[in-house]
This record gives structure tokens, C-alpha cells and sequence, in this order.
């Protein structure tokens, strides 16, 4: 996978992208990524790339040329490839774990971090998708494009040491994820469940999907509305719900 990202702060992915899982897949080679200035694509003289909005109001506006010249050049150094154009904004659709999932198959991304009011409406004419990170509104794109990539690249074949992993994170499968354990069994007094601990895995799997279950319902009630349950699914459910009433 390629991703390109547009900033006017390219500092600010120095080091997030070059740790943990992202840096071992970019030296892994499963990940190629650069930060662009797009301010240094401005025609201006002074590399401005803001300006007053037309009609009046607060603020200034991302204008539209260092944007698309940044992408164009960008699609100069890879025509044959189909791009993926993903334009941070507060209005845009909220980022989760199922579009993590769509970005993690395409070939070469492109994030635009925007900043100061707003963009040029014209800029949105150059992406594919509009994405927030939730109803709130942050400084810049940057630190949203940031979790997208996170998110994203951790999706890719061979990135993740168990692949496994990824196929049973909460929001992947529907539900939260079950509780989970390590050594030692006894710690200041609490266990691990018994059942984790018989090697009987018909059973670990059951209680698995049981506590996902319950995690999700007492979480994240919502997530349930979306889920298409199974009739043993929906046992499990009840029973929880007297369980939890009664606790």
C-alpha cells in the first residue's frame, strides 16, 4: 500500500509514523508513506494557501490550487494506480472500524489535512470521501488522518504478528471484545476464570462470545441494534440480561 498525505505540518508525522506497527511495516517494505507540504505547491510568491471566503465570514479558507497541484503531482508518479481521496472534515462521515476496513484494500490512499475555517468547495471535487473523526472539531486533519492510518495499516496482511488479531478487535466482529488474560492466574486476589484455564476450547469459545456479548450490552447497548444475532446468540443475550439484573 502507498498513502500520501497533504499538511501544512509535515513535522507532526515524523514520529507517529515511524514507531510501533506503521514504522515495522514501512521497513517491512508492506508500506510506503509520504508527507507533503502543500504549501510548498502554492503559486504564489509568498506560498500563501489561504484567503478571505467570498461573501464574508469568520476565518480563512484552504484555497483550492496548492491542493490540486499537490495531487496532481502526486498522480504524475503514479497514474496507473487507482486513488483513494480522503478530505478530513468535521462534516464528513464519521470514521469506523468497517471504512478502516475498505482503506486497508485499496492500493494507494491520499489524506488531506485541512486547517484555519474551512476548504474551497472546489477542493472537494478532487476526493472520493469526506470523513470525521466524530462530532467534534479539532485544530487541524492531522491528528485525524494519523488514527486513519493507524487503523488502516494495522488491516494489512503481514502487518500485524498474529493476523488473527485484527479478525477479533472490538467493532471487527460486531461486538466488543471479551475480557482477556495472562499469567499469572492468582493476582492480588483475583482469577482468572476457570473456564479460560481447562483447555476445553469448546467451551473458552462459548464464554468468549457470552462476555463479548455482555460487554457489549453493557457498553455499548447500540452496537447490538446492527448485529444480525444468531437464535443461540439471542439465548446468550437473555441470559445476560437476567443475570445483570439480578447482580
Amino acid at each position: 500500500m502507498k498513502i500520501d498525505i497533504l499538511t501544512l505540518f509535515p513535522r507532526m508525522f515524523e514520529g507517529p509514523l515511524g514507531e510501533s506497527i506503521i514504522g515495522k511495516a514501512v521497513e517491512k517494505e508492506l508500506l510506503k508513506i509520504n508527507v507533503h507540504n502543500f504549501r510548498e505547491y502554492s503559486d504564489n510568491k509568498h506560498q500563501t494557501v489561504d484567503d478571505y471566503p467570498y461573501g464574508g465570514g469568520a476565518g480563512m479558507l484552504l484555497k483550492a490550487q496548492p491542493i490540486f497541484s499537490a495531487v496532481e503531482a502526486i498522480e504524475e508518479t503514479a497514474p496507473e494506480t487507482k486513488k483513494r481521496v480522503v478530505l478530513l472534515d468535521p462534516a464528513g462521515k464519521p470514521f469506523d472500524q468497517k471504512m478502516a476496513e475498505e482503506f486497508s484494500k485499496e492500493e494507494h490512499l491520499i489524506f488531506i489535512c485541512g486547517h484555519y475555517e474551512g476548504y474551497d468547495e472546489r477542493i472537494r471535487t478532487l476526493v472520493t470521501d469526506e470523513v470525521s473523526l466524530g462530532d467534534y472539531v479539532l485544530t487541524g486533519g492531522e491528528l485525524g488522518a494519523m488514527v486513519m492510518v493507524d487503523a488502516t495499516v494495522r488491516l494489512l496482511p503481514e502487518v500485524l504478528g498474529n493476523n488473527l488479531s485484527a479478525q477479533t478487535d472490538s467493532h471487527s466482529t460486531g461486538l466488543l471484545e471479551h475480557p482477556q488474560y495472562t499469567r499469572p492466574a492468582e493476582f492480588k486476589g483475583m482469577s482468572v476464570p476457570e473456564v479460560l484455564t481447562n483447555g476445553n476450547h469448546k467451551l473458552i469459545e462459548e464464554w468468549q462470545l457470552k462476555e463479548s456479548l455482555r460487554r457489549t450490552y453493557l457498553r455499548r447497548p447500540d452496537m447490538l441494534e446492527q448485529l444480525e444475532m444468531t437464535d443461540h446468540m439471542e439465548k446468550m443475550l437473555k441470559e445476560i440480561i437476567v443475570e445483570e439484573s439480578e447482580a
